[in-house]
């Protein structure tokens, strides 16, 4: 597939990544294996909206993607991962607006289908944008089966669900109070409403009592509603106003006589117990009017000025209406006093302006059949899987106080609602095909909620609702990845729809991921001017080191701090990738898998390193299952940096090096356990392992479709493990020796090493040319007994003593100071874990394995503290 060459000098990204995902499509490995013996796992993209490019939340979503599908993908499943995007109406219909603008043209000067037509322009410029990216960021998507949220299968699977739920009525069509967006002149549905703390105020008003001198006092934040007052209201059982019931009060301003009611909605502790009622312009009012039989009075256009209802305030902005209402209350006498108040206002997600809560004929999903299907399934089997567990709660809460669904949208860029009226007779038809006389009928011009559409993603896009292959073979999904932010717009409505409509849930998992900060923790925006452009981002530093650094920050459903110098780290491990790839290659010559040979005679540095390769696979896969990929970087980073760079090739430098031996074992445990890594990478960082797999690779193939490592038993060897950790033991302590006598390492000393266990001194001896090379003593002797000079440094570990004479650079003082300062600190961990010991609570609860874990620290804090003590004495005594 690719061609060997030589790993250049130092790691150049731009040139490792040229053209390999080109080759990855011409060579079709992203596409299924359709390999019917295998188990299929399947993803579906989060669609992108067309409005724009991606952003850097984009990156880290389809990363996680990519890394799960990568695994699957080697684990030998028959994996897919659909692509596709989403139309995002009002944000595409607003962004084509604003184009238009510019160049002086409204979509009303274009007509409904040449306008469609300049938006059908830009998802296509906007598409090809988006693909550009996912293939930056190596993506590994099947192309041949993209789609899109307006195509012509979705609308058929949109029309079929829309008139499926009418028929069931469990969509319905009615006046009710909606948020209004006057500004886009579109209704929202409540989690497209951000709301936002907004200096406003409490205007203290009086209505007259017609018929009497007495006054009512009302409080209201928005007095230019006032104009459509039709009612006010106390509660039945206010002792202070049953002699109003009945009455009417005069509206100021407006000189109309409208009743007092009495209803249980009024808190009579609340204010002065009374309130205004205006049943056009507020949710609640609305249901005080139905229970009334209030006028319905509305008081405003649809762009938020006051209409003709609203009297001499006709064609004022609503903001300017407001100012003028409460001048002319004041002046006449009716304004009492005016507080200041810190209020929650919402404002449309889109265009920012202040939603206006608006009596409006819409169409709407009637939630509560569909909200209880979805929570009864959350206890069966079947259940989706939250990730973090916590999203679970978040999901039902949200189910058990959901509000009817208005999805019809006063726009041009959707799926057009299947409803047609009769010219005539004003008959509602809903259907998938418009009526056969179609000349009598006008079809409703509003379109759908884009998240109508997008609810029926995971089954409408592998064909639903024709029964096809795919269908039958990938649905129900197997995880969903996505941010904590679009839980209710986007996971809830997938799973009722689909609960619904295929009697199946959509996913079995969810995977719910955070959001990407600035380095000072705020949400990155336009406004702030603190968003990040993935794109720079891979030209500074390569796609894989962005993507080890999102996959790394990643923990299930926590946000990430875009931090620059976590990428030059990220950078730097790459760096030390290809450098250790680079010094196997030139001393392997020329080794591929195919001539690996580990024969039996292995070394304790070959033992240890492919029984330690063997607790890390299993350690990376069991942590990639449950998502926990910045874990499983971790696992990966301290094998591949610690183990393999700074341990394992430096000790085969010595066996390399003697051409008397035969050294074919070594090389072939190079190049295994390096194989072995970079599969175990190539999820993270698909670039840069193919480069490096190529050169040790079998001809033709790539490590895309090349099998991910498994544990394998036989090279498990706990026993080289502990004899490599003792003898990695003695020779950091020796260093750090050195460090701090500042005795570099290229003067000779004289080593003595005391242990006490005869197994410990076999390991050291046989393997003396390690501490030879490492710790370059001109004296070394081992042993349980060992005649030292009075002057020496003494490092103690569990199973040894390490003591090295430094004549003339230390004096005995200075050591025992040093030593009694470690006597204290090993006092403090033998106190803490007697008294963890000691707790009853603690040895019960907490599992063996830990309670044993505990105990043999102890031990060997002990043992390290006898050490310690008798050096002191043995000092002291000189």
């Amino acid at each position: 597939m690719m061609s060997k060459k030589v790993l250049s000098t130092k790691y150049q990204p731009q040139e490792v990544e040229a053209g390999k995902y080109e080759q990855w499509l011409e060579k079709g490995v992203f596409k299924p294996s359709e390999n019917p013996n295998a188990e299929p796992y399947s993803i579906v993209i989060p669609p992108p909206n067309v409005t724009g490019k991606l952003h850097l939340g984009h990156a880290w979503d389809v990363t996680l993607q990519d890394m799960i599908i990568r695994q699957k993908r080697m684990q030998g499943y028959d994996t897919l991962w659909l692509p596709g995007m989403d139309h995002a109406g009002i944000a595409t219909q607003a962004k084509v607006e604003a184009r238009l603008r510019e160049q002086g043209v409204s979509r009303h000067d274009l007509g409904r289908e040449k306008f469609l037509e300049k938006t059908w322009e830009w998802k296509e410029e906007y598409a090809s944008h988006i693909r550009e990216q996912w293939g930056k960021m190596g993506v590994s998507v099947d192309y041949s089966r993209e789609r899109f949220t307006l195509d012509d299968g979705l609308n058929k699977a949109v029309n079929k669900v829309f008139v499926k739920l009418y028929e069931k009525d469990l969509i319905y069509r009615g006046e009710y109070i909606i948020n209004w967006d006057p500004v886009a002149q579109t209704a929202l549905s409540d989690i497209e409403v951000i709301h936002k703390d907004v200096q406003g105020a409490f205007y203290h008003v009086e209505y007259p009592v017609v018929g009497s001198d007495e006054r009512v006092e009302i409080a209201t934040t928005r007095p230019e509603t006032m104009l459509g007052d039709t009612a006010i209201a106390v509660h039945p059982e206010d002792e202070r106003y049953q002699h109003l019931i009945g009455k009417t009060v005069l509206l100021p301003l407006m000189n109309r006589e409208i009743p007092v009611v009495a209803d249980e909605y009024v808190e009579r502790e609340f204010g002065t117990g009374v309130v205004k009622i205006t049943p056009a312009h507020d949710p609640n009012d609305f249901e005080v009017g139905n229970r009334h039989d209030l006028e319905r009075l509305n008081v405003m256009h649809k762009d938020g000025s006051i209409n003709a209802n609203g009297g001499k305030y006709e064609g004022m902005d609503r903001f300017q209406a407001r100012k003028e209402v409460v001048k002319d209350l004041k002046e006449q006498g009716y304004l009492i006093k005016v507080e200041e108040h810190l209020h929650s206002v919402g404002h449309s997600e889109r265009s920012g302006a202040v939603v206006e809560p608006y009596l409006s004929t819409q169409w709407f999903v009637r939630m509560e059949p569909l909200a209880k299907q979805a929570i009864d399934n959350q206890k069966t089997d079947d259940a989706v899987e939250f990730f973090p567990p916590r999203f679970n709660d978040t999901f039902i809460t949200w189910m058990e106080n959901v509000h009817d669904w208005v999805i019809s949208r006063q726009l041009w860029w959707g799926h057009q609602i299947p409803a047609w009226y009769h010219k005539e007779t004003n008959e509602v038809y809903v259907g998938e095909e418009a009526p056969s006389d179609i000349e009598n009928w006008e079809r409703d011009e509003d379109v759908l909620d884009t998240w109508f559409s997008s609810a029926l993603w995971p089954f409408s896009t592998m064909g639903w609702p024709e029964e096809t292959d795919d269908l039958k073979r990938y649905f129900p999904t197997n995880t969903l990845v996505t941010g904590y932010d679009i839980i209710f717009f986007w996971v809830s409505r997938m799973i009722f729809q689909s609960l619904e409509f295929t009697g199946e849930r959509p996913f079995k998992n969810v995977l719910m991921h955070g959001l990407i900060r600035d380095p000072e923790g705020r949400k990155m925006s336009k406004s702030l001017g603190n968003g990040i452009d993935p794109m720079d981002v891979i030209e500074e530093y390569g796609v894989d080191a962005l993507r080890w650094f999102l996959a790394n920050g990643s923990a299930p459903g926590q946000d990430v701090r875009y931090i620059p110098e976590k990428l030059s780290s990220a950078w730097n491990f790459i760096n030390k990738i290809w450098n250790a790839s680079r010094y196997v290659l030139m001393n392997v010559d020329d080794m591929t898998l195919d001539e690996v040979q580990i024969g039996d005679d292995m070394t304790l540095a070959d033992r240890w390193i492919l029984s330690r390769l063997q607790t890390v696979t299993e350690n990376v896969t069991r942590l990639f299952d449950k998502f926990e990929f910045g874990e499983a970087g971790r696992v990966l980073y301290h094998f591949i940096w610690d183990d393999y760079c700074d341990w394992y090739i430096e000790m085969t430098k010595e066996n390399l090096q003697d051409d008397s031996t035969d050294n074919t074992t070594t090389k072939s445990i190079l190049v295994y356990v390096l194989d072995q890594f970079l599969r175990l990478l190539h999820p993270i960082m698909p670039f840069v392992t193919e480069e490096i797999w190529q050169q040790i690779a079998p001809a033709d193939e790539s490590i895309v479709v090349s099998n991910y490592p498994t544990v394998q038993d036989k090279f498990i060897d706990k026993d080289s493990e502990e004899a490599m950790t003792k003898l990695i033991d003695i020779i950091r302590s020796v260093r750090q020796i050195r460090n701090e006598m500042n005795t570099p390492l290229s003067k000779a000393v004289d080593l003595y090493i005391k242990v006490t266990d005869e197994s410990d001194r076999n390991v050291l001896e046989d393997n003396i040319a390690y501490i030879h090379r490492f710790c370059n003593p001109e004296h070394l002797e081992i042993g349980s007994e060992v005649e030292t000079p009075s002057e020496v440094v003494t490092q103690t570990l569990p199973f040894a003593q390490i003591l090295m004479p430094l004549e003339g650079l230390i004096k005995i003082e200075d050591e025992i100071k040093r030593l009694e300062q470690e006597k204290a600190k090993l006092e403090k961990e033998v106190e803490r874990l007697v008294k963890k010991l000691g707790n009853e609570n603690f040895v019960k609860k907490a599992p063996e394995a830990v309670v044993n874990e505990e105990r043999a620290k102890e031990a060997d804090y002990n043992k390290q503290l006898t050490a310690v003590t008798e050096r002191i004495a043995e000092l002291k005594a000189l």
